[in-house]
């Protein structure tokens, strides 16, 4: 299992960005204990409504809070007041922020130094999303959203639990330049492809037949950060977005979720519209399988044997490197990197042709 060193990331082990963390539904049923970004992490959700990530452990005696389905104050129901939780061992109060602002058994202040972090968290999209940086600083750019999400003619995603991948999440970027394995892999060549980077947006437009959809794709992907795909997908009449994620479990390996959020035929979606909605998130899972599980059977690829017809993998991987690099780091990547990368012998789009942009966050 290649390590964020090994690709020559870094000063951090981890990237900086918003990742999924959960699907909200998840947090209904009470508090979770996740582990991400090499850390154990108490995620629920408050009373009102809002989710809150702390860090796991007690500072009392190291508990985690978040982990005991046992213990009679979550079985009573009390373990949540309020946007704060409660410890299961001695009912320490944490707060949204972090901070300890209630001891059951004491009536002295609570001690400044038992704070824990607490992580920038939205509900969104269906998902919970956290903002993790390694050197704690609030988010640089907003978590990335979809307003059809609102809208009821679109049928909504429950997302795909794809499980953790034994692979640097590097290695799943690498997609965003890779136009050779569209064939081979999806039974879609592409006939048009490029990139384009935003500072911290990496875009991908291509397009061509597809077989599995028997049908002309047209696709505009894009990366809000490291962890975050949406792609605009149009064929045969179908319109839907795709949404990948993927966040950091250890250093070289990551989980996977996956949705397609799919317009339907009706100002207010259907019964029909919520059948083909699945149907075709099942295609689209379908489709990324191949990819995952090429992922589960390779070796790191720290270095590509890269040609210059196979697409600008370095420049991805450039663009990938800053979210691991310091802020003044990551500018001057974003310098090197933005603009549009094209590939040898592959034609770039024709908007008349690849005309689905509209309305697109960036």
């Amino acid at each position: 299992m290649a390590k964020a060193v090994d690709y020559k990331l870094g000063p951090n082990t981890f990237p900086r960005g918003w990742f999924v963390v959960a699907e909200s539904h998840e947090l209904d049923a009470g508090p979770l204990a996740v582990r991400f970004f090499g850390q154990d992490l108490a995620l629920y959700r408050g009373e009102s409504g809002n989710p809150v990530m702390l860090d796991a452990y007690c500072s009392h005696m190291g508990t985690h809070l978040a982990a005991s389905n046992s213990a009679m104050i979550v079985k009573n129901g009390g373990q949540i007041e309020g946007d704060s939780i409660r410890c299961p061992y001695h009912g320490w109060r944490y707060n949204a922020a972090g901070e300890v602002d209630d001891i059951p058994y004491s009536d002295g202040p609570c001690p400044k130094s038992a704070a824990l972090r607490s992580y920038p968290v939205v509900d969104n999209m269906g998902c919970v999303m956290a903002w993790f940086d390694p050197d704690g600083r609030e988010p640089d750019y907003a978590a990335p959203f979809l307003p059809e999400w609102d809208d009821p003619q679109w049928v909504r995603w429950s997302l795909d639990h794809l499980g953790e991948l034994s692979v640097h999440p590097q290695e799943i970027l690498d997609n965003m330049a890779d136009v050779r394995h569209l064939g081979p892999t999806h039974g879609a060549p592409s006939e048009y492809f490029a990139n384009e980077i935003k500072d911290h947006v990496y875009i991908q437009r291509q397009g061509g037949f597809m077989q599995l959809y028997g049908a002309d794709l047209h696709t505009t992907t894009w990366y809000t950060g490291p962890g975050i795909l949406l792609s605009k997908q149009v064929f045969g009449g179908t319109v839907m977005y795709e949404l990948i994620a993927n966040t950091p479990v250890e250093d070289g390996s990551a989980i996977c979720w996956h949705g397609v959020l799919y317009q339907g035929s009706a100002p207010i979606a259907t019964a029909e519209d919520q059948a083909a909605g699945q149907a075709a998130q099942a295609g689209a899972l379908q489709a990324f399988s191949a990819d995952f599980q090429i992922w589960q059977n390779k070796r790191p690829a720290v270095q590509i044997m890269q040609l210059k017809t196979d697409g600008p993998f370095r420049i991805g991987r450039l663009w990938y490197s800053q979210f691991y690099a310091t802020l003044d780091g990551a500018k001057d990547i974003q310098q090197q990197v933005n603009g549009v990368h094209l590939t040898q012998n592959m034609p770039a789009p024709d908007p008349a042709i690849h005309n689905i942009d509209a309305g697109l966050p960036f």
